[in-house]
């Protein structure tokens, strides 16, 4: 049984780019961070919260360059990694994703998980509420209902 179109290939793809495990992501957030680094300097910042060993962070990297997430350039015989996007975007790809496998693309099934299972402060609440005005603003200025 074969597929009229490739659409089943862009889904896994894209399902597979939005992975990240929690020491990928722990790498991303070093980079995202710093800019533009170096494998080294990678190693040094991880070196401080725990230990592991250089060759583990250089294939990390490299598996995260694979999947897309990084992209490098060279300056002399240093490899200067940066993020291929910005934190935010990836958190929102991530987020969706989470949204659609978990909860069916219920946004309020998502939120309302988020709140019940942790505690929320009286600061965050303020901020959704903001969050929630600005939302219903920008839908009204569509003409959506």
């Amino acid at each position: 049984m074969g597929f009229a179109d490739d659409s089943w290939g862009k889904i896994c793809m894209s399902k597979r780019r939005a992975e990240l495990s929690a020491s990928q992501l722990e790498i991303m957030k070093i980079i995202w961070e710093r800019g533009e680094t170096t494998i080294s300097e990678v190693w040094q910042e991880l070196q401080t919260r725990r230990k592991v060993a250089r060759a583990t962070v250089q294939t990390v990297i490299g598996r995260l360059e694979e999947k897309g997430w990084l992209k490098h350039r060279e300056i002399g015989q240093a490899f200067l990694y940066s993020a291929v996007s910005e934190q935010s975007e990836i958190q929102r790809t991530l987020v969706d994703n989470l949204c659609n496998q978990a909860f069916d693309g219920s946004a309020s099934g998502l939120v309302w998980t988020l709140l019940d299972s942790r505690g929320v402060s009286k600061k965050d609440l303020e901020r959704i509420r903001e969050l929630i005005s600005k939302a219903e603003g920008q839908k009204n200025r569509r003409g959506q209902s």
